[in-house]
């Protein structure tokens, strides 16, 4: 990427280093500012809602519930992870339901693009451990996941070589930072932003040797819909839907409906050893629209609700375009985002 000579040691502070905050970082020091990200915790971000998130890049499914600002941003960012890390790979994802929720199945794909169908053979030849289970599932072909406890430190030392520097253990508000401040705090940037409220999701991390796969599943379930994402070790991340809760923790009710899930999508996880439970809060707006929000020479980039992975870059090169243009006071509002 070209540096932009105009930007050569403009200073620009990032804080928080979360998934947003590191794309926010990356696409500047890239740009020629002079970086620097400002965390509160360390290096192991384990206090970090990113931390605990899925990682799928899934413009597509996610039309079935979100408008298309996020698909139009995530198809953007699929684009700027490929550049950013090659060496990732993206092998799609699916969607299967049992016959008794059949209804939820086409409802599924008939809000949604981009996918194919696949019948019982084609599904058994993509994924043989779900051979038998489904008549059928929709493959999205064009989408991906990311493991994020691999891919952040991946993004910093891309930050360190574009000549960002990362202090850990830096507690630091807007108003201490000089020059242009980018707030990716999350919900701790309530202070400015007081509409955010924190949406609760819970995860599951369990090691089997009984199943392989090779792409995120979400299965389709009235009651228990939940996602499967494969990561490297034979684990597997078991999420479901948001929970409009800012309560901590994982519930035992919560525990056991992902588990049971999960049998549903295949017995071979009834087996399978709980590595750890986990749970954060995502911040959102009352539209669960993400912002981007100029106020002087402070930037507040948040709101990112559960689409955090799917859509930090396109965002960071949005906030890039903005400062290149020129700050301009309030919002950069959806027709914008596209």
């Amino acid at each position: 990427m070209r540096h932009d000579t105009s930007a050569r040691h403009a200073q620009v502070s990032i804080i928080g280093a979360g998934i947003a905050g590191l794309w926010q970082a990356l696409l500047f020091a890239r740009a020629g500012y002079a970086v620097t990200l400002f965390e509160r915790g360390d290096e192991a971000m384990s206090q970090a809602t990113s931390h605990w998130a899925g990682g799928m890049l899934a413009p597509w499914c996610e039309r079935e519930a979100a408008d298309d600002v996020v698909t139009r941003l995530g198809i953007r960012s699929l684009s700027l992870w490929r550049d950013a890390l090659p060496e990732l790979a993206f092998n799609g994802s699916l969607v299967v339901a049992h016959t008794r929720d059949r209804a939820d199945f086409e409802r599924f794909a008939g809000m949604t693009e981009g996918h194919v169908r696949l019948d019982a053979e084609r599904l058994a030849a993509l994924e043989p451990a779900l051979a038998g289970r489904f008549r059928d599932a929709l493959h999205f072909p064009g989408e991906g996941h990311v493991e994020p406890r691999r891919v952040m430190p991946a993004l910093r030392r891309l930050i360190a070589q574009a000549g960002g520097e990362i202090v850990f253990g830096a507690r630091r508000e807007p108003a201490d930072c000089a020059g242009l401040t980018i707030d990716c705090r999350g919900l701790a940037g309530r202070d400015r932003q007081p509409a955010l409220r924190g949406v609760k999701g819970e995860t599951v991390l369990i090691e089997t040797t009984e199943i392989a796969l090779s792409q995120p599943v979400r299965l389709l379930h009235p009651r228990w819909p939940l996602y499967v994402v494969p990561r490297a070790g034979n684990l597997f991340l078991i999420g479901a839907t948001s929970i409009e809760s800012e309560s901590q923790g994982v519930s035992l009710r919560s525990a056991l409906e992902l588990m049971t899930a999960a049998y549903a999508l295949h017995p071979a996880f009834a087996e399978a050893r709980i590595v750890e439970l986990g749970s954060a809060l995502r911040p959102a707006f009352p539209d669960n629209h993400p912002r981007i929000s100029v106020d002087g020479r402070m930037i507040a980039v948040n709101g990112l609700y559960r689409h955090g992975f799917l859509i930090a870059p396109a965002l960071a090169e949005l906030t890039l375009a903005q400062v290149r243009q020129g700050l301009q006071h309030g919002s950069i509002d959806n027709e914008v985002m596209s």
